[in-house]
């Protein structure tokens, strides 16, 4: 599962360097996470590292792109070139 970030967002520009994959970007009024992108860290790390350095909380799981640890660990593969 992708993860999304709500309207909590103070937009504090920490999560966006912290992704491996570049899935995070400033939006519209907010930073968004784009879910082709976003592995959940999954390859890369044990946890995702914007949940780790986010001060408000405001990143969790989107409940509109659920995907298995194996998929996400496939859409790592795929990203890296390592398929």
């Amino acid at each position: 599962m992708s993860l999304l970030i709500d309207d909590n967002c103070i937009n504090c520009d920490v999560c966006e360097p912290e992704c491996p994959n570049s899935a995070i970007s400033m939006g519209p009024n907010i930073y968004v996470i784009d879910p082709n992108l976003c592995t959940e860290c999954i390859g890369h790390y044990d946890t995702p590292q914007c949940m780790e350095v986010c001060p408000v909380d405001c990143i969790s799981k989107d409940p509109d792109h659920a995907e298995s640890a194996e998929q996400l660990q496939s859409k790592f593969r795929q990203l890296t070139g390592q398929a």
